[in-house]
């Protein structure tokens, strides 16, 4: 860093007056609502081949805190205040390393190569079948046995005049989990004054490959888990979703919402239709579908959900570049995973994750998600943490 003459004067004055401040007996490092942003480091633990796992903790100048890891470069923890200014977590999570890697459902996590569904393992492009793990039998599902969730990312914090932030790395090399390509994945995350978090996601590739990255945090607006998400408020930009057969599989068909359960147009409560009699939820056990957004251009950031908790007041609004939106209801936590003294059981959570739509690489018509070799994936989302009164 250079110092000129200019400025000489002013440093030392500065450091005069953080010497008087160090011994004023008004001095406190207690974080007010004017407290600047920034971004810590901390170790948090290792894999079992050795590797070090870190963590990172953005705050801004409202109290909002988000946590990351390196392991899945995942979302541990976001808490955020209630009507109250109460502060409460709002994402399922754990305070240590090990229940990740005893394996839980991609909480908070990046999930890739290819996040959701390829139907049986199996895609074709340019004239070649690559299979695939089967992890979600009879389909593959996130990327594999060993996807992007369970691998350790490279990390580097930065801080800017938008807020804190971390941007993670990593390389996946050519076949890795069946697909083709040395794919490079950078994620950023940046924690805005806003109290907007914002989620970049960039990619490139040395042979033409699907590529589909999302991240995979399960909300609870009533804050650290006080209820099930049945009686929070989602409201989806989307007149169309892509039904699915009993695999969970798109049929290959856009249908509208219009006159059934998957109508959230307006905000409705989760639970309001959720048991109705369709085959679709049927299928599910719930909702664990994608959404068709309404966009008016490719590409184009667009509204794509609000979910609002009435009792604390909490709101969690998405914007998006992706086209779709899977709207994911919990149906499969069963309890037998905990945190915090709270049991994770069936509904407590709920997974919105934007996105390409499912087994895009077997349905032509589906937007594509082919990355070419000479090409930059890029993609955003941003989640704004708000509360109603």
């Amino acid at each position: 860093m250079q110092i000129t003459r200019g400025t000489l004067a002013g440093m030392l004055a500065a450091l005069a007056g953080l010497a008087l401040a160090a011994c004023s007996p008004a001095a406190t490092t207690t974080q007010t609502a004017t407290t600047p942003s920034h971004v810590q480091e901390a170790a948090f633990g290792q894999t079992a081949d050795g590797q070090a796992v870190r963590q990172f903790t953005l705050t801004n100048a409202h109290g909002i805190e988000v946590k990351l890891m390196t392991y899945g470069a995942a979302i541990t923890s976001i808490k955020t205040p209630d009507k109250t200014g109460a502060m409460g977590q709002i994402v399922l999570g754990f305070d240590t390393l090990d229940p990740y890697l005893k394996g839980v459902p991609y909480f908070g996590a990046i999930v890739g190569r290819y996040g959701n569904r390829i139907a049986r393992g199996h895609f074709t492009l340019d004239g070649q079948t690559y299979t695939l793990a089967i992890n979600n039998a009879p389909n593959a599902l996130h990327g594999g046995l060993r996807g992007f969730d369970k691998r350790v990312w490279d990390a580097r914090s930065f801080e800017d005049d938008k807020g804190p932030g971390v941007e993670f790395t990593y390389v996946s090399a050519d076949g890795e989990e069946g697909y083709p390509g040395q794919l490079t994945a950078h994620v950023t995350y940046q924690l805005g004054a806003d109290d907007t978090l914002s989620i970049s996601y960039e990619a490139t590739t040395t042979k033409d490959t699907p590529v589909n990255l999302t991240n995979h945090a399960y909300f609870n607006l009533s804050g650290d888990v006080k209820k099930d998400i049945l009686g929070e408020t989602l409201q989806l930009n989307a007149d169309k979703f892509t039904p699915v057969d009993h695999g969970l599989i798109p049929t290959g068909a856009l249908q509208a919402v219009a006159n059934t359960p998957f109508d959230f147009r307006t905000p409705t409560a989760i639970g309001t239709r959720i048991n109705a009699a369709n085959q679709q939820l049927h299928f599910a056990g719930g909702y664990d579908h994608n959404w068709v957004l309404n966009q008016t251009a490719p590409g184009q950031m667009t509204d794509a959900a609000t979910l609002t908790d009435p009792d604390s007041g909490r709101t969690l609004s998405i914007r998006t570049t992706e086209p779709g939106i899977q709207f994911y209801s919990g149906n499969f936590l069963d309890g037998t995973l905990s945190s915090r003294g709270v049991a994770f059981t069936h509904r407590i959570a709920l997974c919105l994750e934007t996105q390409h739509f499912p087994d895009s690489p077997n349905h032509p018509s589906f937007p594509s998600t082919i990355l070419h070799p000479g090409e930059t994936m890029h993609s955003q989302t941003v989640l704004t943490f708000g509360v109603a009164h």
